[in-house]
């Protein structure tokens, strides 16, 4: 397996490259549209047929690469069962796999940062889980129907009861740190550990952080799969 962790400095956005070195066939997870050209190239460098493009959920802090992506590439675009995205060729539900050549990708429901969110176990060794879970942190729940409650329950529920050695790559990383496991993240993980459900939502509801610098345009463009911005460019 080629397993390629790729970054947005803007956006702090961490998009996964991941092949069957035998077939060529690729996925790209969580792709950002201003860096379609650097991943189209990294393809072709590579030899990879892109197969798919697959969101963990409807971004509000950058508008995906999935379009633009898919008119370059004839890829499919997936996104998780109940999002707004009327755009995409595919929706994948909780348990779900897609499979790559001996690569197999399984859909881990993991609602709460938004109401459609998924994390996506990769050969049974390492979780992407999106923004449902950061290395030391979590996403956020105060906008696009998000439920701190909610949240807590798909981390300590599903999350936490993967291996303690299933490494974590989160979407998002805002101080530097690129991998890390479910056992650190059960031990380290500051909004977590020694918190209850309740506590955790009384500290999820005091964050007041301000909204992302993209929301008005991200989360429509999003729901077109990047779409709208392609339109407007």
């Amino acid at each position: 397996m080629l397993f390629r962790q790729l970054y947005d400095q803007e956006t702090s956005t961490y998009t996964y490259l991941i092949a069957d070195t035998d077939t060529k066939e690729a996925i790209l997870v969580d792709p950002v549209l201003e860096q379609v050209e650097r991943d189209r190239k990294l393809l072709q460098e590579l030899g990879l047929t892109l197969r798919y493009c697959l969101e963990t959920h409807i971004h509000a802090d950058h508008i995906t690469g999935t379009d633009k992506l898919r008119q370059m590439t004839g890829c499919l675009g997936i996104v998780p069962e109940h999002a707004q995205a009327s755009c995409a060729d595919r929706h994948i539900k909780d348990g779900e796999t897609l499979q790559l050549g001996s690569v197999t990708i399984k859909a881990i429901a993991t609602p709460g940062h938004t109401d459609s969110h998924m994390a996506y176990l990769v050969n049974s060794d390492r979780v992407l889980t999106g923004d449902a879970l950061f290395i030391r942190g979590c996403g956020r729940t105060d906008f696009q129907s998000g439920d701190a409650g909610t949240l807590y329950d798909s981390v300590t529920q599903r999350l936490f009861a993967l291996p303690d050695n299933t490494l974590v790559y989160p979407a998002h990383d805002y101080r530097g740190h690129t991998v890390s496991t479910i056992g650190e993240e059960k031990r380290w993980n500051p909004r977590f550990v020694g918190r209850t459900r309740e506590g955790f939502i009384e500290f999820m509801g005091n964050l007041n952080l301000p909204d992302p610098k993209k929301m008005m345009e991200a989360v429509p463009a999003n729901e077109m799969c990047g779409r709208l911005a392609n339109l407007a460019a």
